[in-house]
């Protein structure tokens, strides 16, 4: 069974530490085009996202013919492994598991490059001799979940160049980035080649998972035409498409989120060290820590939910998720594990 975070249905009174959702919530906007749409949902979604693309290009800077909608970032992983059938993937380890699933789906072949927890899971150079010339697929996460490093732009130029040279499709997920500072300075966008998939959602940043709307920009006008051609035909519902155009014209909503979750990632980080809980440092809306083999049962008691990561590979069932949350849920988790380890 796949374990994620957010599974709230089974602990709906908990304070949810286990999804990295944004803790400002939902943008007023999306949730009234959310509302207005319903008169809509009598028809067919537009499967072209016409309406979606036009706005994401004039929001990205980028060319409409290299976008990809789809139904939330996962659904764009397994059409890209539908897409092109990679016979050998090179994914990090730890990162999300569906990287795995959706390649071993298609019967590709997965090695993992082990991230360094002496390094703080920080991805190094060595990485560059993991690729090679049998790797048809390299999936990246930066900031890399669960752990919440990015990778630095040098490192990240020469795996673009590394990918191209070997003519290997690069996939960076980047559903996490825009929570951090410099962003742009970070992405793969500076390095995009023909063969470059970039990974972005809706879904953290604007708190709309139950929406399920995520998109690709591709390095080239093919790529994206075959993303296109794979998967369910009207794979974004009208209401996603709506709250998707809504939420990119709310242009305060990233440095509004870049500044409360920088605070409270700094605040909760510095509280849980005092509380003697190992933190990684981070700069996500997550936090990578270490506690008792028990700790997540030991907040269940006190009505909080975070995210165990026993089967994120390279991590053991000492090893927990938690969410950056608002600054008085923050302060209740602190509380629940003063309570609980005094």
């Amino acid at each position: 069974m796949r374990t994620h975070g957010g599974n709230i249905y089974l602990s709906s009174q908990m304070i949810d530490f286990s999804a990295n959702i944004n803790p400002l919530g939902m943008p007023d906007a999306v949730r009234k085009a959310v509302m207005e749409s319903a008169q809509n949902c009598v028809h067919y979604p537009d499967p072209c996202c016409t309406n979606l693309t036009r706005a994401l290009a004039e929001f990205e800077q980028f060319p409409t013919e290299q976008i990809v909608c789809g139904n939330g970032a996962a659904d764009l992983i397994y059409r890209i492994a539908h897409a092109f059938h990679p016979r050998h993937a090179l994914l990090l380890a730890p990162s999300f598991s569906e990287y795995a699933f959706a390649m071993r789906e298609v019967g590709c072949s997965v090695a993992e490059y082990t991230l360094n927890p002496e390094q703080d899971y920080q991805l190094d150079d060595g990485v560059l001799s993991a690729i090679t010339a049998e790797t048809d697929i390299v999936f990246l996460c930066t900031p890399n979940n669960p752990t919440g490093q990015r990778i630095p732009p040098d490192l990240l130029k020469k795996v673009a160049e590394k990918c191209r040279e070997s003519g290997a499709f690069l996939v960076s997920d980047e559903c996490f980035l825009r929570f951090s500072e410099n962003a742009a300075r970070y992405s793969l966008r500076l390095f995009l080649h023909e063969h470059g998939i970039i990974l972005n959602a809706f879904t953290k940043l604007y708190a709309m998972p139950g929406l399920r709307l995520g998109y690709a920009l591709c390095g080239s006008d093919a790529v994206a035409g075959k993303l296109r051609e794979t998967g369910q035909y009207w794979s974004v519902s009208v209401p996603a498409q709506a709250a998707g155009i809504a939420a990119l014209q709310v242009s305060d909503w990233i440095p509004r989120t870049v500044q409360y979750v920088t605070a409270e990632c700094a605040f909760l980080s510095g509280e849980l060290r005092k509380s003697g809980v190992f933190v990684y440092d981070s700069v996500a809306n997550f936090l990578l820590i270490q506690a008792s083999s028990d700790f997540a049962e030991r907040m269940k008691q006190r009505g909080i939910l975070i995210r165990k990561c026993e089967d994120f590979h390279g991590l053991t069932d000492a090893h927990f998720r938690i969410a950056v949350r608002t600054h008085d849920e923050n302060l209740a988790l602190i509380s629940a594990i003063r309570e609980e380890y005094k």
